[in-house]
């Protein structure tokens, strides 16, 4: 059944007539705080989500007040350890551990993944991998360790087809984690296949895990059901019940989740999710309320004009809940796109007409509201505003009913409330509009958009120094406007001046000009200088000119200056000039000098060649030494080369060639050992060149080249050295035999002089193998020639560096210790001692280590070796004495506070008497064990402090105190630094109710009685004297409004500020309840102690 009733004046007194004043009152509420729904933010809009994850490569990021401010955090990194049994290891060969191709599979996977590696060896032969690195390179690199380190078995599970896609997850995300997890490769069959077996890859243990995730995805998507009701939009209110408190008790009761479209959303699906059973007993329940519904439920239609809708809707809907609240009765509103003006009321025959008494009161009194406009430029909205809006907050505080509403690009300023305080805001404003227009201007001037972001300057430093200095406003249109005009808005004088200087700006960029030199690229580093010293002379002469080199890539011969017209002239003929004399001095000549006398032209130490070109102004480059160039390349001016040129031939003219006969048979000896005798002659002589025949040619001849003086000089000492040569008459022959702790010496006396010289085992041209087997091979005699009285010392010298091997007695298990880490003892003994020291291998079990080198080494070696051996042994001892270990029984509810906030107490104790503090795992059998190893003496005593901890925790007691709950957050302070205070002060606990407890004023104070006391009085001290504050506080709240009052709040408040807020938000379509703002656990402050998580509006906690 439906009806229609016309609203009229005559029938709305006839219906009020018949209200209790009460419910008078209730229906006149209606429009309290009434607003456009679309002016209030949405949630979204105002908590913008965090990104969840970074973008792939190739999609752009779409900005939001999150993304564009805050740069997202780098993880921190970790460390974690693997181990990899003996059976399972790849690689099994312990002589080639830290190398091979164990080695190189950990160096590749170092470099794939980002992540630091390191290695070590149990006692029972397995791999134990220590990786650190940030979190993701750490599972990428388990999972190569896994797969590459570790032998790798296969398996198979079977699952559901329909059940892979949750393995997978979205983009596969779900896959990779699970991959990442358990280690594991895990493949998929492809839709179109029909296999359900899902094969797995990897070690024993990670097979076992994926396994078991697998299966229990598998057995979670069984349990799940999801259903779908098409119900009448018109019945969803029903179901939802008013703010949603009907369908939050039917997902309480069922277990089930029941989604239902919000009502700006036209459809009328209904989709329940849960467990079967839930599911199907929510669809029970809906059911049954449609039905209900259905059957009884009529309608009534009511024209209300569509100007007065916003107010039966009310802010975000709350009047439209309210009637659903107080009456059962749901009204349905047109559409804002729809022209209909009529409203439909449906629900109970019986409970209609109290639902259209409070419709005809909203109604009533939305008509005695009046909307009006002030005319006011548009440039002067921000002003009538105020900064932070603090103009307007006068008004708004006056007259709280009162709408002002400013419309950006329109003259004019509209005023809706009630008629009367419309009429004194409207005089109100009216008189700050005159005021402003009187001492307030603005002014546009016309400049070349291509000149703006000069004007605007880096980070808009220079349009900020203007507005600063001047006190104005300077809006210059944004890019894609195109629009030569730029406003200024402001104090009169202040914005003449800002138009004068921006015009000036202006002025000054017209008349710049940008010019193109063409100067060579190869004068370019010439012009720039060393680290920029040249160029930077000619910017600071010329500040107001930019000038710009090209890239030497780009091999471009354009230099580019910009600035004012005439200081770019000015600069661009310096320029020229620079260049023109780079040009002149940039003459070469190329002068051929024969290479011997290369030396002769540089001269000792390089003076000739320096003294050359510092009195002819060149530059002078000779050819490389390992060159067969024989060019020097003199630059500069012309005049300048010529005279270079000239000094150089005069120098080379000056060299005299010389021959002097010496017996060939002498020239390898003079020559010396890869030219040393000859060529220290030839550095002593100011670097003459002497030249001796080829090998074999029988030439006696040796030409010397170079000065004069230098030539005899030379001479002199090669016939000098000759004749030492002659004078020669011995030489010795030494064989070394090596063996392991001895070495065998066999000498040959002199020849006698009749004797046929002998030269490296040569006699009379004929090589003779010497027949006895005891006499050495040719290949182990070292032949010394000279003098035979400096023969004979440098054979006792010889004997010196022959190296002796001795043996050390060192126990076996020491040896790994003098060994060192990866050898590092080992080689600073042989370091220190210079000798070489030999460890037996392992399987040896051997206990002699051997000692190489110099007999004047091995006994400061053998001593350094034996001092260690008592190091070691001493350590060891040490060890077994640190070992002791002490294991005490702690009852498991003082281990936190013997432990103390972050480990400070057990910290100072193990640091206090030098032991190891290790207490029971989780999952240990002894949760009352406290184990405590080191010395003996430390460990009894850090017992006995343990001890007197404990017996101080017994004597304490815990008292239960009532504390407003309005001061708590007062006690506790900022970042809990208050309530520490209190703790420290009177060596207390103090424990604060969670957030939801049947108490909330309950607080707990543990410590000793005494203390106790003295901190309850403190306590309840500090109540009194924040609650007086609390209620003061309260007390003024009750009369202030916000700023942003509409015209629809005029009737008085009804409870406390609602705050912010928001449409859309997450607790508005559920059955969770608004946050709470006086919560320390929603809304924590930072450093603060965080108590257990639980459900909330806000989504799951992240931490």
């Amino acid at each position: 059944m439906s009806s229609v009733a016309v609203l009229t004046q005559e029938s709305f007194n006839e219906h009020r007539s018949g209200l209790q004043p009460e419910q008078v009152k209730a229906a006149a509420a209606g429009p309290s705080g009434a607003e456009d729904e679309d002016s209030l933010p949405t949630y979204k809009d105002a908590f913008p989500p965090l990104p969840e994850k970074p973008l792939p490569e190739g999609v752009q990021e779409t900005g939001n007040a999150w993304t564009s401010k805050i740069k997202p955090l780098k993880s921190s990194l970790i460390t974690q350890v693997f181990h990899v049994p003996l059976e399972e290891r790849k690689y099994k060969d312990i002589n080639q551990f830290g190398e091979g191709d164990q080695a190189k599979v950990c160096l590749d996977i170092m470099h794939k993944t980002g992540a630091h590696l390191e290695l070590s060896m149990a006692k029972d032969q397995g791999l134990s991998i220590m990786v650190s690195g940030k979190h993701d390179a750490v599972m990428k690199a388990r999972k190569e360790i896994v797969s590459r380190l570790q032998t790798q078995a296969s398996a198979t599970v079977a699952i559901p087809k329909e059940h892979h896609r949750f393995v997978i997850g979205k983009s596969g995300e779900k896959l990779q984690e699970l991959e990442l997890k358990t280690a594991t490769k895990i493949q998929i069959p492809r839709p179109e296949d029909p296999s359900n077996l899902i094969k797995i890859s990897g070690t024993k243990e990670g097979l076992e895990k994926a396994k078991h995730e697998i299966l229990l995805i598998s057995a979670e998507q069984d349990k799940r059901a999801v259903e779908r009701m098409n119900i009448e939009k018109v019945y969803h209110p029903f179901i939802t019940g008013a703010y949603n408190k009907l369908v939050g008790e039917l997902m309480q009761e069922t277990g089930a989740r029941i989604n239902v479209p919000p009502p700006s959303v036209n459809k009328t699906e209904i989709v329940i999710t849960g467990e079967k059973e839930q599911v199907a007993l929510a669809i029970a329940k809906i059911k049954k309320i449609y039905e209900e519904k259905k059957k009884n439920a009529t309608t009534i239609a009511v024209e209300v004009k569509k100007s007065q809708h916003k107010y039966v809707i009310g802010p975000k809907g709350n009047t439209l809940q309210e009637i659903l609240d107080r009456t059962g009765v749901s009204v349905e509103i047109p559409p804002l796109d729809s022209s209909s003006e009529t409203v439909i009321l449906r629900g109970e025959p019986d409970r209609l007409g109290q639902a259209l008494t409070e419709v005809y009161a909203i109604n009533f009194t939305a008509n005695s509201y009046t909307v009006s406009s002030v005319s006011a430029p548009s440039w002067l909205h921000r002003f009538i505003i105020g900064k932070k809006g603090q103009n307007l907050a006068k008004i708004t505080q006056q007259m709280p009913k009162v709408h002002i509403e400013f419309t950006e690009g329109e003259d004019k300023i509209t005023l809706e409330g009630p008629t009367k305080d419309v009429q004194i805001v409207h005089g109100q404003i009216e008189v700050i509009v005159t005021d402003l227009i009187s001492r307030m201007d603005y002014t546009e001037i016309s400049v070349d958009p291509k000149f703006h972001r000069h004007l605007i300057g880096k980070g808009g430093a220079n349009i900020n120094r203007i507005k600063e200095l001047h006190k104005v406003s300077v809006r210059i249109p944004p890019d894609n406007e195109k629009s030569n005009l730029i406003r200024i808005e402001g104090d009169p004088q202040g914005v003449q001046e800002a138009k004068k200087e921006l015009l000036e700006l202006a002025s000054r960029m017209e008349n710049e000009r940008t010019k193109d030199m063409i100067i060579e690229q190869r004068f370019h580093r010439a012009i720039i200088g060393q680290k920029g010293e040249k160029i930077k002379e000619v910017r600071d002469k010329f500040p107001e000119v930019i000038i710009n080199f090209p890239d030497p890539t780009q091999k471009s011969d354009i230099v580019q200056l910009r600035g004012p017209r005439n200081e770019v002239e000015k600069c661009t003929k310096f320029m020229q000039k620079i260049v023109a004399e780079m040009v002149e001095n940039s003459f070469s000549v190329s002068v051929p000098i024969f290479k011997q006398f290369h030396k002769n032209i540089i001269g000792k130490g390089g003076a000739n060649i320096k003294k050359i070109r510092e009195e002819t102004n060149t530059k002078i480059d000779l050819p490389a030494e390992n060159s067969n160039s024989e060019m020097i390349v003199i630059t500069g001016k012309k005049a300048n080369c010529e005279a270079a040129k000239n000094r150089i031939l005069a120098i080379q003219k000056e060299l005299v060639r010389l021959e002097v006969s010496i017996p060939s048979k002498l020239h390898n000896s003079l020559i010396g050992s890869k030219g040393r005798f000859v060529r220290s002659i030839m550095e002593e002589c100011g670097g003459v060149h002497i030249h001796f025949p080829t090998e074999g040619s029988g030439i006696d001849a040796v030409t010397i080249r170079g000065p004069v003086e230098e030539v005899e000089k030379a001479k002199k000492q090669l016939l000098s050295l000759a004749e030492e040569k002659v004078c020669l008459n011995g030489w010795v022959s030494l064989n070394l035999k090596l063996k392991i702790n001895s070495a065998t010496f066999l000498f040959y006396s002199a020849p006698s002089a009749d004797a046929p010289v002998q030269e490296n085992g040569e006699a009379n041209g004929e090589v003779k193998e010497p027949a006895d087997p005891l006499v050495p091979k040719k290949c182990d005699v070292i032949v010394l020639s000279g003098r035979k009285e400096r023969c004979e010392a440098a054979v006792e010298a010889l004997k010196a560096l022959v190296p002796v091997t001795i043996a050390v007695e060192v126990p076996f298990e020491l040896h790994r210790y003098i060994i060192g880490q990866k050898g590092s003892g080992i080689r600073k003994m042989m370091d220190e001692f210079e000798v070489n020291i030999q460890v037996p291998a392992h399987e040896l079990q051997s206990d002699i280590i051997s000692i190489s080198g110099l007999a004047s080494h091995l006994d400061r070696a053998k001593e350094g070796l034996l001092e260690r051996v008592k190091e070691l042994q001493a350590e060891q001892e040490d060890r077994a004495l640190r070992s002791f270990k002490l294991i005490i029984t702690v009852d498991p509810k003082y281990h936190p506070k013997i432990i103390g906030r972050k480990g400070a107490i057990i910290t100072q104790i193990r640091n206090q008497h030098e032991v190891n503090i290790q207490f029971p795992e989780k999952n240990d059998e002894n949760q009352d064990q406290i184990t405590i190893t080191g010395y003996e003496q430390n460990a009894l005593a850090a017992r006995d402090a343990i001890q007197t901890i404990v017996g101080d925790l017994e004597e304490m007691i815990s008292e239960d105190i009532t504390l407003d709950s309005r001061v708590h957050a007062r006690i506790i302070g900022a970042r809990g630094k208050g309530i520490r205070k209190i703790m420290d002060e009177f060596k207390v606990d103090v424990r604060f109710p969670p957030s939801g407890a049947a108490d909330p004023n309950l607080v707990t104070v543990t410590g000793r009685p005494e203390q106790v006391d003295e901190a309850i009085d403190h306590l309840l001290n500090l109540e009194e004297e924040y609650l007086s504050d609390v209620v003061e506080n309260e007390a003024k709240m009750a009369y202030m409004k916000p700023s942003g009052s509409t015209a629809s709040s005029m009737e008085e408040p009804r409870g406390p500020s609602k705050g912010f807020v928001v449409r859309e938000a997450p607790w508005a379509s559920g059955n969770e309840k608004a946050p709470d703002m006086s919560s320390s656990e929603e809304f924590p402050s930072f450093g603060a102690p965080v108590t257990n998580a639980r459900s909330s509006p806000w989504g799951p906690k992240r931490f």
